[in-house]
């Protein structure tokens, strides 16, 4: 049946909605754009033989199925693309500018260069801003106090404040930092906020 794979593409999205990015289907993309060049040759020979006998019309219900079937491949292969790249979008937010392995592996190539693209162009938008740029991604929560306590999760090394002091981050060492020092860190893994 016409529109079964490429709903199965937005089926598999939906399994993955629980927060993680599922490994991209090139193989399920593929069938879906080779099943819609084989509706479209089939429909470019029914219309090539309908202008050539205009009085048999037994065939332009077949192109009109055929066609209204790429429309919908169209659209689920669309939404599964747009979705995908509104999560990666989202994750971008969440994790900073560097995405854990696990993820990334679950990335197409061009996904991966349209995440760099999406980094570079929301860095240039944030050094735009003001004289000494505006980090855009610090606080995605009005922070309720300047310091927090965090623990460290994994050996890091030296963390330069700005106020010049330094910080050894060790495992399971605990620190009381600017939230604005360590907000970064804490979404990467590397600390956890103690509340």
């Amino acid at each position: 049946m016409f529109g079964e794979k490429a709903l199965e593409l937005i089926r598999e999205f939906n399994r993955n909605k629980d927060g993680n990015l599922g490994p991209y289907n090139e193989d399920g993309v593929r069938q879906v754009l080779e099943e819609m060049q084989v509706l479209y040759e089939a429909n470019q020979n029914d219309v090539a033989q309908l202008v050539q006998d205009t009085s048999d019309q037994t065939s332009l219900t077949a192109v009109q199925i055929r066609h209204d079937s790429l429309q919908r491949n169209k659209r689920c292969i669309l939404a599964y693309l747009y979705n995908r790249l509104a999560k990666i979008r989202s994750l971008r937010w969440e994790f900073g500018s560097v995405l854990p392995p696990d993820i990334k592996n679950n990335m197409s190539e061009k996904e991966v260069q349209w995440f760099t693209r999406y980094n570079r162009s929301l860095a240039n938008y944030m050094r735009s801003l003001g004289p000494g740029g505006l980090d855009l991604t610090q606080d995605l929560q009005p922070p309720q106090n300047v310091y927090i306590e965090v623990r460290c999760v994994e050996d890091r090394g030296e963390l330069e404040l700005n106020d010049g002091s330094k910080v050894l981050l060790k495992k399971n060492s605990l620190h009381y930092l600017p939230r604005s020092q360590c907000e970064h860190l804490i979404r990467q893994g590397v600390l956890k906020h103690i509340t």
